[in-house]
């Protein structure tokens, strides 16, 4: 709770800390640069959910005090699960109109709740939840679960079915949220059981990207790249749909900020570079060589200063607009991305904005993989084989680096600069989803396709870049045309730390369509999917 502000222009260096073990709740402002390693840049409020159960009063006060007590009993477990990576609070048991009407807007009106979770542990008739539902604005879910996992066969008497009738109280509340056409997470099952909590905490993940969508200001550093379709879109349809504020800043405005950071701040993170990475001259003068890398660092200090004085959690560039800076940013972006901001290259705004919305769902995940912008390159068609190797001209996050991560500088035909310093590294392996937000000129569309991170069969010295390496499901053909035919970009929001079904729910609850390549694709049925999606999200 320091207050920073007023040293914002000093020009002295301050260092705020936070107990990384409160995760995700992160203090955010403008860092020190330190050996210690990368600092989080990333703002997550430190969200709620709020967990209301619906009943009614005909069963009596008693009955109504074992409900409100099973409840605080839920959440006083699941809280203490571990599983969790957000606070559930407990609310008062909704039996009214008016009752369920004022808790909802006590959640709209309260900036830490995410979501509320809905249980009904007996019936509650579903007129009660008309005007609440119909005046709620953020994530829903509806646990449908009941306090006992098992049926007490030897006393169950007709007072237990009213006081547990969580079967019957789910389909009622279901369908009126169902005829109001309103979008929610269904999670079905006992709430002891670790399964049903894990997807508990999937979907409070999402919820959260939810609501931070609201908060992404996307910097756009030139324009996109001439004559490319699908980096263009819709940006005040973007901000209709998602909340995203995309605007575009001429280059020498954000290369003034590079230019005024002083040689002091610029040498202490290159010491941090020399100490953090593996120094790959490759024949290369060291003195020569550290310039370059120099270059890289000023360029990562003034855009990191630009973007939090302006507000801004994601930013693209283009090669083909670079005004006074040196060198096209490249291990600049790389360790931007790294700290939690977004990253579209040529322009591409709504891969930045993906990828800033994964790097927030994320956030203080044990054991994270990593995300990152990918791009398609080329393939590898030996049967048995078969693979796609992802990368871009410079800027793949090192978050998702397996091993070592080297600084090569190296010349690059594109932007007609100096030799960009980047960090270079192979990927690690796994499952993960690579995802596409395309606009189709009247709908946006998400594609979400599964795949298998491999290692690549040889070494690739030659290749001066971060890459990856995968196949999508179901298999290279399947997958590729079934991406085509959806008209994916070649740009990719890729992360091994979500899944299909969290970015599928984060697309329903924007109102778009989502598209999914997985192992139980087939064409015929894909294109089927396709033409049955142009009406149904027809505007």
């Amino acid at each position: 709770n320091i207050d920073l502000s007023m040293r914002r222009n000093s020009g002295k260096k301050y260092v705020c800390t936070a107990d990384l073990n409160s995760a995700p709740s992160f203090v955010y402002t403008q860092l020190e640069h330190t050996q210690k390693g990368i600092k989080n840049m990333l703002k997550v409020k430190n969200y709620q959910f709020w967990f209301c159960t619906g009943s009614q009063d005909l069963y009596g006060d008693e009955c109504l005090r074992k409900v409100a007590e099973h409840s605080r009993i839920i959440v006083e477990e699941l809280n203490k699960s571990g599983v969790l990576p957000f606070e559930l609070v407990w609310k008062p048991t909704l039996i009214t109109n008016e009752l369920i009407r004022k808790t909802f807007n006590e959640a709209n009106a309260d900036e830490d709740c995410a979501c509320v979770i809905t249980w009904m542990h007996t019936f509650s008739p579903a007129k009660s939840w008309i005007l609440g539902l119909k005046e709620y604005r953020k994530p829903l879910c509806h646990l449908h679960t009941q306090f006992n996992e098992e049926i007490p066969y030897d006393t169950i008497d007709m007072d237990f079915m009213n006081e547990n009738q969580s079967a019957h109280g789910g389909r009622e509340y279901g369908h009126i949220v169902t005829r109001m056409g309103i979008e929610r997470k269904v999670i079905v099952g006992h709430w002891a059981d670790k399964k049903v909590q894990e997807r508990l905490a999937s979907w409070m993940r999402t919820a959260v990207g939810i609501m931070e969508s609201s908060h992404i200001r996307v910097c756009r550093v030139a324009d996109n790249m001439r004559n490319v379709a699908v980096t263009e879109g819709d940006k005040v349809e973007a901000q209709i749909k998602f909340g995203w504020e995309v605007d575009a800043y001429p280059v020498n405005e954000i290369a003034e900020s590079v230019d005024a950071v002083s040689a002091a701040d610029v040498n202490t993170l290159v010491e941090e570079y020399y100490d953090k990475y593996e120094i790959l001259l490759e024949g290369r003068d060291p003195e020569e060589f550290r310039k370059h890398v120099a270059v890289q660092a000023q360029i990562e200090l003034g855009f990191e200063r630009f973007l939090e004085e302006k507000n801004y959690q994601a930013i693209v560039t283009h090669f083909g607009d670079l005004g006074a800076l040196k060198q096209l940013p490249g291990l600049a972006i790389q360790r931007l991305m790294q700290k939690g901001y977004g990253f579209g290259a040529e322009g591409d705004w709504k891969t930045a904005a993906m990828v800033r919305i994964m790097k927030i769902m994320t956030e203080g995940m044990k054991d994270a993989k990593g995300t990152s912008m990918m791009e398609d390159y080329t393939y590898n068609f030996v049967p048995g084989k078969e693979g796609i190797l992802q990368s871009h001209m410079l800027e793949v996050c090192p978050s998702v680096a397996d091993g070592k991560i080297g600084i090569k500088v190296c010349p690059l035909s594109m932007g007609d600069r100096e030799d960009p310093a980047r960090l270079v590294f192979t990927s690690k392996t796994g499952p993960a989803i690579a995802t596409s937000l395309i606009d189709l000129g009247d709908r946006f569309r998400l594609i979400i396709n599964d795949v298998e991170c491999k290692k690549v069969e040889k070494p690739m010295p030659k290749l001066p870049v971060g890459s990856a390496f995968w196949t999508p499901q179901p298999n290279l053909k399947t997958g590729a045309e079934a991406w085509i035919l959806a008209g994916g970009a070649h740009h990719t929001a890729f992360t091994y730390d979500l899944t299909a079904e969290q970015m599928g729910d984060w697309a329903a609850a924007m109102g778009i369509e989502a598209v999914y390549i997985d192992k139980d694709t087939n064409i015929r049925d894909f294109k089927n999917e396709l033409r049955w999606n142009e009406l149904a999200f027809r505007k």
